[in-house]
C-alpha cells in the first residue's frame, strides 16, 4: 500500500441503492477521508471542499466485507478506482427492513496490510432501498433543474461550476413546492403508503454527499442516488462517451426490471434529454408509466422543441409544468395523491 502519501484515514462511503428481497444492489466507494464538512459557509472552506470532493484518493483493490442483519456476509473486492457494485443473491436467509422499505447493513475494510487508521473501528453503515409490493407506483425523478436550481441550460455549465464549487448544499435552492409534491407521491392517493422515489441525475458521483445532504436539509423523501462517472460529466455533446449518454435510460430500464409490477412517474425538466429519454421509456412500456412531469425552463429554443416532440403524443399523460402546484393538481386530478 505504499502509493499513500498522506495520513488521512480510510473510509468506505455506501451509496443508497435498492433491491428485491432476493437480490441486493450494494454500492460505494473506498477512499480515504477528506473531512469535508458541507456546513462551512466562508469562502475558504468552500473551496479546500471542492477541491477534496474531485481530488479523491481511492483505494482500489481492496477487499471488504457486507454484513447483514440475519447473519450472512459477503466478500469482495473494489476496483482500480475504489468502486464496487455487487449483485448478491439471497435466497434462504430472509432479511427485515424498516417500514419504508429500508435495508440495514455494514461494510467493514478485510485488508490487514492497510497499516491506516480506518473510522469508526472498520465499521461502516449502509442502506438499501426494498419497495413493498403493495406500492401504488414508483417515481423515478431527475435531480437538476427539476428540484435543484443548478443551471444546466446556462451558456457552456458556467451555472452548473459556479453552484457546484462555491454554494454549499444547505444554501442551495430547491424548486418551490418541490419537496411537498414528492411527498404527497411518497403518501399516495391513500396518504399513507411508501411509494419509492429514485433520483437519477447526470452529475458526478463525487457530488453524491452533497447531493443527499441537500435532499435531507431540505425534507425530500429519502431515496436511491443514482449518478454517474466524472469523466463524462464536462464534455460536450457530440463527444460524449457511449456510458453518459446512456447513463439516465440505463438506470431507469433496471429499476423497471427490478420491479415488473410496479408502475411509474417520471419527472424531469425540458433543459436537457429527459423529454426524449422518457417519450421512449413510455413508448416501449406505455402500461408502466403513469405520467410525466416536465418542468419548463426559461429557454425558448428548448421549450419549442419539447412542445413539438409532444405535441401528438397522447398515449401517457404528459404535463410540461412552472410549478409544483400544477404537478400538484394534475396529479390530484388523475388520483396519484389525496
Amino acid at each position: 500500500m505504499g502509493w499513500f502519501t498522506t495520513k488521512d484515514p480510510l473510509q468506505i462511503i455506501a451509496f443508497q441503492t435498492y433491491g428485491t428481497s432476493r437480490q441486493l444492489y450494494i454500492k460505494g466507494r473506498a477512499l480515504e477521508d477528506e473531512n469535508i464538512d458541507l456546513s462551512k459557509k466562508n469562502i475558504f472552506h468552500l473551496l479546500i471542499n471542492s477541491w477534496k470532493r474531485f481530488e479523491t484518493d481511492v483505494i482500489g483493490n481492496a477487499k471488504l466485507v457486507l454484513k447483514l442483519s440475519n447473519g450472512l456476509e459477503y466478500e469482495f473486492e473494489t476496483d482500480k478506482e475504489g468502486y464496487f457494485l455487487e449483485k448478491i443473491q439471497v435466497e434462504e436467509h430472509p432479511f427485515t427492513c424498516n417500514e419504508e422499505g429500508w435495508l440495514a447493513y455494514e461494510l467493514s475494510f478485510l485488508d490487514t496490510e492497510l497499516k491506516r487508521e480506518i473510522q469508526l473501528e472498520n465499521r461502516f453503515p449502509g442502506e438499501m432501498l426494498v419497495p413493498s409490493a403493495t406500492s401504488d407506483f414508483g417515481v423515478i425523478s431527475d435531480i437538476d433543474d427539476t428540484i435543484l436550481h443548478t443551471g444546466l441550460v446556462s451558456l457552456l455549465k458556467w451555472r452548473v461550476v459556479y453552484n457546484t464549487l462555491f454554494v454549499t448544499p444547505g444554501k442551495r435552492l430547491p424548486l418551490a413546492g418541490a419537496a411537498d409534491f414528492y411527498h404527497l407521491l411518497h403518501r399516495g392517493a391513500s396518504g399513507k403508503a411508501s411509494n419509492p422515489i429514485f433520483y437519477v441525475s447526470n452529475s458526478p458521483w463525487n457530488l453524491y454527499r452533497y447531493l443527499e445532504f441537500f435532499l435531507r436539509n431540505n425534507n425530500f423523501p429519502k431515496g436511491p442516488i443514482l449518478l454517474r462517472s466524472l469523466s463524462s460529466f464536462f464534455k460536450r455533446r457530440k463527444v460524449e462517451t457511449e456510458e453518459s449518454q446512456s447513463h439516465k435510460p440505463r438506470e431507469i430500464m433496471n429499476i423497471l426490471k427490478n420491479y415488473p409490477e410496479v408502475p411509474f412517474i417520471l419527472i424531469g425538466d425540458s433543459g436537457e434529454r429527459d423529454a426524449d429519454i422518457y417519450m421512449k421509456i413510455a413508448q416501449r412500456f406505455p402500461d408502466r408509466v403513469k405520467a410525466i412531469y416536465l418542468r419548463t425552463v426559461s429557454h425558448k429554443k428548448k421549450m419549442i422543441r419539447v412542445k413539438s416532440l409532444y405535441a401528438d403524443y397522447k398515449t401517457v399523460p404528459v404535463l410540461l409544468v412552472a410549478d409544483s402546484d400544477q404537478a400538484i393538481a394534475h396529479a390530484r386530478e388523475h388520483g396519484f395523491v389525496r
